[in-house]
């Protein structure tokens, strides 16, 4: 059992035994009640103050509660919050018109999560190979990679070698073909020794794997090989876009622009569920009316969030600051490395990181590690056993990056 918080005041102690009494127990969160946030801080229910180093899984990559987009949250859904999409309204044209030329792609397909947003991109993938390039019905065939992490669908799990998130869910999809991830032989290989294939669906940077950035030039080699083949590069950049890595995508890094761009978590701000699937027109004309769609999909609350979302990544230059602040968190991260041989990598883009601590993966003292984040007023989360992602909101300052560092020293030499 992973140690607890002997701290917790009573209230935390409710709060943490009403989830586990009514709540489905499909995660195990750091014993920490929130209750307030704002920038790169959040408050618990004893007004202790912390820095977040999760941003939700980089999804308030523009801090918590930023007022521009919390303001354009309230003033419309006090105005109207949702029409379905059987009727036009007066905010999804300006979003759509927005976000594509934000992202330089003639169409938008606006969904509510990230994993409803991949699911949409491998439906648009395969109707674009049945209809345009004339793979048989029912054979196309999509790469993924190895140790990937795309969401908990059905559909997405069958592709998946985590097996705690496969074990008991199966009967799977069939329809993938899993190489390793930067690899661009594997890739080459499974291109030529294939027959249909659609597409290749990657994640510039996995994210859930523990913050791998794959070679220099594996992506611009990806993205040729798959024009070469007429096969269509997917990015999912829900988690490594919207300024994460120091760039507005990921992809950008090595000036590679997919087929098909996968959006989420914060193309919202973190304020409310909003995702997107980008395309042009040779490749999203295939959807028709009918054949897919979401009742919340679009609705007038998401088009407006996400342009306060975008512009104020725009105005306030997140990318270039994740760019700065990045380099400065890896070179700290790395001097405490050399001091402290509880790290053993450090890896990472922008700000987007994570050390690698050195036990294996079924260990407890990466969850330990972070318990002792926490005590010192740090949240950071571990992920495959023994790495711990360290993604602070984007709007972190150079003097907060520095009183952080201090503050991870401290924890990890707690275990000296």
């Amino acid at each position: 059992m992973k140690p607890t918080n002997s701290t917790l005041s009573s209230k935390s102690e409710e709060m943490i035994a009403k989830e586990n009494q009514y709540g489905a127990h499909n995660y195990h969160p750091l014993p920490v009640v929130l209750k307030r946030g704002e920038g790169v801080f959040v408050w618990d229910l004893e007004d202790k103050k912390y820095f977040d180093f999760l941003s939700a899984y980089s999804a308030v990559n523009q801090g918590h509660c930023h007022p521009k987009i919390v303001n354009a949250m309230i003033q419309q859904a006090q105005t109207l919050t949702l029409t379905s999409r059987a009727f036009y309204n007066n905010q999804l044209g300006n979003y759509e018109e927005y976000v594509t030329h934000y992202f330089d792609f003639d169409k938008v397909l606006p969904m509510n999560t990230g994993a409803e947003a991949v699911e949409t991109a491998l439906k648009l993938c395969r109707k674009w190979a049945y209809e345009v390039k004339g793979i048989p019905e029912n054979q196309a065939q999509i790469i993924v990679c190895e140790n990937n992490f795309h969401g908990r669908t059905t559909t997405i799990i069958s592709f998946s070698n985590d097996e705690t998130a496969r074990k008991s869910f199966g009967p799977f999809t069939s329809g993938f073909i899993k190489i390793p991830y930067d690899d661009i032989e594997a890739l080459e290989n499974a291109l030529q020794s294939t027959p249909n294939i659609a597409g290749f669906l990657v994640e510039p940077i996995q994210g859930e794997a523990g913050v791998y950035v794959p070679s220099d030039g594996y992506l611009a080699k990806a993205k040729a090989l798959c024009e070469q083949n007429n096969v269509l590069f997917i990015a999912d950049e829900v988690q490594t876009g919207i300024a994460r890595t120091g760039k507005l995508l990921a992809v950008h890094h090595e000036n590679v622009q997919p087929d098909i761009l996968i959006l989420g978590k914060a193309l919202s701000g973190g304020v409310y569920p909003v995702s997107a699937v980008l395309a042009n027109d040779a490749i999203m004309n295939v959807i028709k009316p009918g054949q897919h769609g979401s009742t919340f999909g679009g609705n007038p609350i998401a088009a407006a969030v996400a342009i306060a979302a975008l512009e104020v990544i725009k105005v306030e230059k997140l990318a270039e600051n994740a760019e700065r602040l990045g380099i400065i968190l890896r070179k700290g991260l790395n001097e405490i490395a050399q001091r402290n041989s509880l790290i053993t990598l450090v890896r990472g883009k922008g700000l987007l990181n994570a050390i690698v601590i050195n036990c294996d993966e079924e260990s407890d003292l990466a969850w330990e590690i972070c318990m002792k984040f926490s005590e010192y007023g740090l949240l950071a989360k571990p992920t495959h056993g023994n790495k711990i992602r360290l993604a602070p909101p984007l709007v972190i300052t150079e003097t907060q990056i520095q009183e952080c560092l201090v503050i991870i020293e401290k924890a990890l030499n707690d275990f000296k």
